[in-house]
């Protein structure tokens, strides 16, 4: 490039032919043009040329920066020229170095995840992904190579590479938090460039705009552009030889290429065609009402069954521009956009066949269908309600303290007790030689001895409840207090809890008949209490649990003990007294749950609607979660002998299911919805609060908000 001086004196000269003559303009090529002075001139120039070079050439030869060269005469000019021998490449030299095989570029290599191959070579050729071993393999080379850790991963290869000492001493050193350059010396002194006598600036600085002379056509570019004419007419600039005419015509077998996995794209979607509606002159029945079109207007445009209303013009010509074309363009783009990329193979699957095939229920008789008898209670709703254990009594209590007791063949009332107290569990012994059950009322346990029964049961029965000689006193905030008046009106035995113990919520036996289970409405621990009849003893299982404990259960063939909370069901070990498991509804509020006969499988029922089954062998997650209700489960019971169980909720509904468990742990329980019972009315919110199944019979008692208790037969 020409220097700055030269470009000055040059502008000077532009501006001197400016101001005294027109500047002529850039010359036509004319082959007649150059003269043989001028080509003689240019030769001698061309020599100087050549001497200088040989003579720069001589002297970088001692340097040894450029290769040796020869002199040889053209055959097309007859003069002499300088040719260098071929480059060859060694070692040493810049383009040594090992060329990458892989040329797929700068681009994401998660691209090539699911592909045997990285990327291709120069020749276009596959580049396969080389073997790479487990974390395994990698500790062992770390171990048995001491070189592994001066290694790099490579993306490109996926392969490691060994770094260089210098490569090395720039990551320590960028680790270290120092400059990457070993030769960069922050605290060298500065050259003052422009301070001093002397060194001043040559060419200040200056934001002059450019002047108007330079947008003129350099005169130096033009003698560039004729010198490289002359060379070209004498034949020193050869171009690119043409191709021969007789070449043979090359053919690609593009058949031979791999087939492509993917496939080919989907065809753009076709737009809606118009339809009658859309004339410009529709006929009569597709033109809206006055009614129709306030109904259209009024409707949002996202509710509406088309978004345009029909309009009839007289001609053509008459219709005015589309209003809506930008917006239909739009949608038009939007579906172009939105158009899928692939084909997914849509499966006609029946949706019958999604189904378990269960057993008809026809099959799986007996079951309870529907009421046979209805016993009320006039005065309030019946909370609790129990069968004895031959089968042939119920006892029912409702919040006016009023129990009944009648039969179940023909829901005669037989016996009725006023306790004045709101009456929230009844539960009959299990045991076969004695007769009587116990009602929970506040703060207060009673005994009641049913009429009508057997010489033989009621002497044993009064020996169990008031025996002649009593067990040695116990220290106990718990009082055990025998009536002195007739069996028959009222209750024969009468356990006092402690204060704020509140209304018993619950009463379990174990399946001995010795031991009762109470739980109260108090959320501290002695809530919970264990009462044993032989010795007129009670006694706080705990001394501190978790939770407030809604129920309590007794496992039917084990020392365990079932206890449940507002959100877990614990499982302990009354013979080791220590915690077994806890199991893990996943319900927010439990409100009842029941143990099958076999004592391996549990099933628990919660206000927001769940039943849960949990096979006890298996997990402490529920095995099934059934949504059944459409409101709060109150109450479940599984059958003492057939394999049925059943759930009431607030809705006033009541489910029978077919529950059969296997002896083959391998198989797993059959459970199967079987009937839907409605017989009660919801009041206040309140459904049926509690069902019994009769022990001897796949029959069902139910009690309800509306103070009925219903009988259920098959």
């Amino acid at each position: 490039m020409q220097s700055e001086d030269e470009a000055e004196d040059e502008d000077q000269e532009g501006d001197d032919a400016s101001d005294n003559e027109d500047v002529d303009e850039f010359p036509e090529i004319d082959a007649v043009s150059d003269s043989e002075e001028e080509s003689e001139e240019e030769d001698t120039d061309d020599l100087d040329e050549e001497d200088t070079l040989d003579e720069n050439s001589d002297a970088d030869s001692d340097l040894h920066i450029f290769p040796k060269f020869r002199k040889v005469v053209s055959d097309i000019t007859g003069q002499t020229k300088v040719v260098y021998p071929e480059i060859e490449p060694d070692y040493d030299s810049d383009s040594s170095t090992e060329d990458d095989p892989n040329r797929v570029g700068k681009i994401p290599m998660h691209w090539y995840d699911d592909l045997p191959h990285l990327g291709y070579d120069i020749n276009g050729k596959r580049v396969l992904r080389p073997a790479k071993g487990d974390e395994l393999d990698r500790f062992l080379q770390t171990v048995e190579d001491p070189n592994s850790w001066t290694t790099a991963f490579d993306q490109n290869t996926q392969m490691d590479k060994p770094l260089s000492a210098e490569e090395l001493d720039i990551i320590r050193r960028l680790q270290a938090g120092e400059n990457p350059d070993a030769e960069y010396d922050p605290y060298e002194p500065t050259i003052e460039w422009f301070t001093g006598k002397g060194k001043e600036e040559v060419m200040p600085l200056s934001s002059a705009p450019e002047p108007k002379r330079r947008w003129l056509p350099s005169k130096w570019e033009k003698q560039k552009i004729m010198k490289i004419v002359r060379a070209i007419r004498q034949g020193r600039i050869v171009g690119s030889k043409p191709t021969a005419a007789d070449k043979k015509q090359q053919f690609y077998a593009i058949w031979n290429e791999p087939p492509s996995n993917q496939a080919p794209p989907l065809p753009a979607p076709k737009p809606k065609l118009p339809t009658n509606s859309e004339s410009y002159n529709p006929p009569e029945e597709y033109l809206p009402t006055e009614e129709e079109r306030k109904l259209w207007e009024s409707t949002d445009p996202e509710d509406r069954e088309r978004d345009y209303l029909p309009h009839k013009y007289p001609a053509l010509r008459l219709v005015p521009a589309y209003d809506r074309f930008i917006k239909q363009r739009f949608n038009r783009q939007l579906d172009l956009y939105l158009a899928p990329r692939i084909q997914r193979v849509k499966l006609n699957v029946d949706p019958n066949s999604l189904l378990p095939k269960l057993p008809s229920p026809n099959s799986l008789r007996p079951f309870p269908n529907y009421k046979s008898l209805q016993f009320m209670h006039t005065k309030a709703r019946v909370r609790c309600l129990s069968i004895s254990s031959d089968g042939a009594w119920v006892a029912s209590g409702d919040e006016s303290g009023v129990i009944s007791l009648w039969e179940v063949n023909v829901g005669r009332e037989v016996k009725r007790w006023s306790l004045g107290s709101k009456v929230g569990a009844i539960e009959w012994c299990p045991r076969l030689d004695v007769c009587f059950f116990v009602a929970g009322t506040e703060e207060q346990l009673h005994f009641f001895i049913p009429p009508n029964i057997s010489p033989a049961m009621l002497t044993m029965t009064q020996s169990t409840l008031a025996p002649a000689t009593l067990p040695p006193a116990t220290q106990s905030s718990i009082k055990w207090i025998s009536a002195s008046g007739a069996a028959e009106d009222g209750p024969v035995l009468t356990i006092e809890l402690p204060s704020a113990s509140g209304l018993s919520r619950q009463l379990t036996w174990h399946r001995k008949g010795d031991y009762l289970a109470s739980v109260s409405s108090s959320e501290t621990q002695g809530s919970v209490w264990m009462h044993q009849i032989s010795r007129r003893h009670s006694q706080a299982p705990f001394k501190k649990i978790k939770g407030a404990v809604q129920m309590v259960l007794f496992h039917p063939t084990k020392p365990h003990f079932f206890v449940a909370t507002q959100r877990y069901v614990r499982l302990y070990n009354l013979a080791e007294q220590k915690l077994l498991k806890t199991l893990m509804p996943g319900i927010k509020w439990i409100s009842s749950m029941d143990v099958h006969p076999s004592g391996d499988h549990i099933i628990v029922g919660g206000y927001d609607r769940k039943l849960c089954w949990f096979d006890l062998e298996l997990s402490e997650k529920p095995y099934k979660v059934l949504r059944y209700h459409s409101r709060a489960i109150r109450s479940l019971h599984f059958h003492p002998t057939y394999p049925l169980f059943a759930s009431s909720s607030d809705d006033g509904s009541i489910q029978i299911f077919h529950a059969r468990v296997y002896s083959d742990l391998m198989t797993d329980p059959l459970i199967v919805p079987l009937k839907i019972l409605r017989g009660h009315d919801v009041q206040e919110g309140l459904g049926v609060l509690q069902i019994k199944w009769v022990i001897k019979q796949p029959w069902l008692v139910s009690a309800g908000a509306d103070g009925s208790v219903s009988l259920w037969c098959s």
